[in-house]
């Protein structure tokens, strides 16, 4: 790998930041809609989380992943992972596409595949542009840390806007006492609920912590059965299926055929396409976002230079 970087990437999990920007601004019964009818709060905050992140880390390029659809390799493999997820409420569903036309009109390219999650085109993206870039990862994903490495960082959004965790392996280890791999593994011994597969059944985060300390891995800990104590050894070995497919489910893709160069992803604002959509869409009040992104990138790009 090299040791000089080309400019700083952001991936962004178009996902995350919808899905929270649909809440926070829904959940006092108020759902903010053009003069057509058309729901847009979600988009609206998007877009606010969007630039506030941009002018924090002042990325040289930008993109945004987004899942494709219910179906991916993971419910081919286990038919029940997040069969537990509730439908998207209504006045969600048509900002899905909506979103993607206003982030295209800003000039950041909209970037998913069919049969695989946003977190694999993003695993992807940070393997390959990691070569060359710094890579940020913008998520609320804390599975998302397993792609922490020298340069690739995670930012977790926190509760509220301008409130980041910025994880590299350092603070990883520090805070949580694992290694990037090991985030795999826990999952493995713990499952995920909110995915809906189980892990080892009766294992949960102290124990799976404990044997990741002690042991490793997950391999480390199965070549190691016969040191454990008897409780937890039963355990395992009455889930040994499951704690191999857990760890499967868990592990985010890094080798998706998504493409999507460096001068592909370029930060460019396109300030009249931009314009334009914010004003059909009655976002007159985020108009101020545009020109001080404007501001800002012009110089965040004196400082790189050209980065092509």
């Amino acid at each position: 790998m090299s040791t000089e970087t080309k400019g700083r990437v952001m991936l962004v999990d178009g996902m995350a930041l919808l899905f929270r920007a649909f809440y926070a601004t829904s959940y006092g019964g108020y759902i903010r809609k053009t003069k057509a009818g058309l729901p847009t709060n979600a988009v609206y905050g998007f877009l606010q989380y969007f630039f506030d992140a941009v002018s924090t880390y002042e990325p040289s390029h930008v993109v945004c992943c987004w899942d494709m659809g219910k179906g991916t390799f993971r419910t081919e493999k286990y038919s029940g992972y997040k069969s537990n997820r509730i439908e998207a409420p209504l006045e969600l569903v048509p900002q899905f596409e909506l979103v993607k036309e206003v982030v295209s009109e800003l000039g950041v390219p909209n970037i998913g595949l069919v049969g695989y999650e946003a977190d694999d085109c993003i695993g992807t993206l940070a393997s390959c542009f990691s070569e060359e870039s710094e890579v940020y990862i913008l998520t609320g994903d804390h599975d998302m840390l397993q792609l922490v490495n020298e340069r690739v960082k995670v930012v977790i959004m926190k509760k509220g806007r301008s409130n980041y965790k910025v994880y590299d392996p350092a603070v990883l280890l520090e805070e949580k006492g694992l290694t990037a791999p090991q985030v795999i593994d826990l999952k493995g011994f713990m499952g995920d609920t909110s995915d809906n597969y189980p892990g080892v059944r009766g294992i949960g985060e102290k124990t799976a912590l404990k044997l990741l300390a002690d042991h490793g891995t997950i391999d480390g800990v199965i070549a190691n059965l016969h040191l454990l104590p008897k409780g937890v050894r039963a355990k395992i070995e009455a889930d040994l299926d499951m704690l191999h497919l857990s760890r499967e489910l868990a592990e985010i893709r890094c080798d998706v055929p998504v493409v999507c160069t460096l001068a592909d992803s370029l930060w460019q604002l396109q300030r009249e396409n931009a314009a334009r959509k914010f004003h059909e869409l009655e976002f007159g009040s985020l108009m101020h976002l545009i020109a001080e992104a404007e501001e800002e990138l012009g110089i965040v790009q004196i400082e790189l230079g050209d980065l092509g």
